[in-house]
C-alpha cells in the first residue's frame, strides 16, 4: 500500500520524497487501516455473551453515538450519530455493545443507506427482538467539499423492523424520543423507557 500512496502523491504532482511527505505513505495506511477495521471485526465476539434474560419488554435506546465512516464513491468521510432501538424478547444486550457494532459497520468503505440497514438487521439477528429501530444522521463530505457544495447539508436514513415497522404508535414514540435533548448525564428511565444519550 505504501508504493501506491507514493505514486498517487506523484501523480498529484507532489513530490514523495520531501520532508512534509516522506512519511505520508505509512501514516496513510495505517490511517486505512483503522478506517476500513471493520472488515476484520468479528461481530460475535464483539457480542460476546453479553446477552442476558431479562424480564423487560420496553423500548431501550441508546442515542447520539458518534460514527465515522468512508464514502465508498469517493473515498471522503462522512460521519454524524446514530440512533438506535430496540423491544427486547426476553433477551437485552450489553448497552456498551450497541455503539461497537455501529463502529464495525461504521469502519467500512460505505454508503449510509447500506450502513444503517446493516446496523438494523445485526441487532435483529443477534437479540431477536420485538423490534429494531435505527436511524443515522450524517455530514457527508463528498456533498460539502465537491460536487454540489452544500456544507448545511445532511442526510438522514432509517430502518424499522419488527413492531417499529408495523405499529406506527412504537414509531412514533422512538422518532419522538430521539429528537428530545435530556440535562441526564448518562442514563435515564422514565415510564419504562431505557434511554442512555447526550
Amino acid at each position: 500500500m505504501k508504493d501506491l500512496i507514493r505514486k498517487l502523491l506523484a501523480e498529484l504532482g507532489e513530490d514523495p520524497d520531501r520532508e512534509g511527505l516522506v512519511r505520508t505513505p505509512q501514516r496513510v495506511e495505517k490511517a486505512l487501516a483503522f478506517l476500513t477495521s471493520g472488515y476484520k471485526a468479528d461481530i460475535d465476539a464483539i457480542v460476546n455473551d453479553a446477552l442476558f434474560t431479562v424480564d423487560y419488554s420496553e423500548m431501550v435506546i441508546v442515542k447520539d453515538i458518534d460514527f465515522y465512516s468512508l464514502c465508498e464513491h469517493h473515498l471522503l468521510p462522512f460521519f454524524g450519530k446514530c440512533h438506535v432501538a430496540y423491544i427486547p424478547n426476553r433477551k437485552v444486550i450489553g448497552l456498551s455493545k450497541i455503539p461497537r457494532l455501529v463502529d464495525v459497520f461504521a469502519r467500512r468503505l460505505q454508503i449510509q443507506e447500506r450502513m444503517t440497514n446493516q446496523i438494523a438487521q445485526t441487532i435483529l439477528e443477534k437479540t431477536d427482538p420485538l423490534g429494531v429501530a435505527v436511524v443515522c444522521e450524517g455530514t457527508h463530505l463528498c456533498m460539502s467539499m465537491r460536487g454540489v457544495e452544500k456544507q448545511n447539508s445532511f442526510a438522514l436514513t432509517s430502518a424499522m423492523l419488527g413492531v417499529f415497522r408495523d405499529n406506527e404508535r412504537t414509531r412514533m414514540e422512538f422518532l419522538e424520543l430521539i429528537k428530545r435533548r435530556t440535562d441526564l448525564p448518562s442514563t435515564a428511565s422514565v415510564a419504562g423507557l431505557t434511554c442512555v444519550g447526550d
